[in-house]
């Protein structure tokens, strides 16, 4: 999608993706899209599936992009303290980008995150 000269893409993934929190394992997908967007770093939607939702906790944040929709966050709980809202999702995404409905993305540059994409931060 091109919009204002902002660009937004949604594809699979090529390589599996490993999420950490505080230096334990919270997510792990070979099933992963990422969503490129101007402006913004690349994000790696995974399906739920692949996350121990276990140590994920509801947040009452909320937020709104133009381009994706509104979305819910979720804290992680790690047993070493509360990482929080540092996991989103987009329930009911706009059209354009529907293929990340529901799937939950990281937060990468908060503290005790690491996005590992083919064995290597991102």
């Amino acid at each position: 999608m091109n919009a204002r000269g902002h660009d937004i893409e949604v594809k699979p993934a090529s390589d599996h993706v490993v999420v950490r929190v505080k230096g334990s394992l919270v997510a792990a997908s070979s099933r992963a899209l990422v969503l490129t967007e101007t402006g913004c770093p690349p994000r790696y939607y995974l399906p739920t599936d692949d996350v121990k939702m276990d140590l994920l906790r509801s947040s009452t944040t909320r937020s709104h992009c133009p381009f994706k929709g509104d979305a819910v966050y979720w804290s992680v709980d790690t047993g070493d303290g509360l990482a929080e809202d540092v996991v989103w999702s987009y329930p009911e995404p706009f059209a354009q980008v529907e293929g990340i409905a529901g799937r939950l993305a990281f937060w990468a540059e908060k503290p005790g995150v690491t996005l590992e994409v083919k064995g290597q931060d991102t």
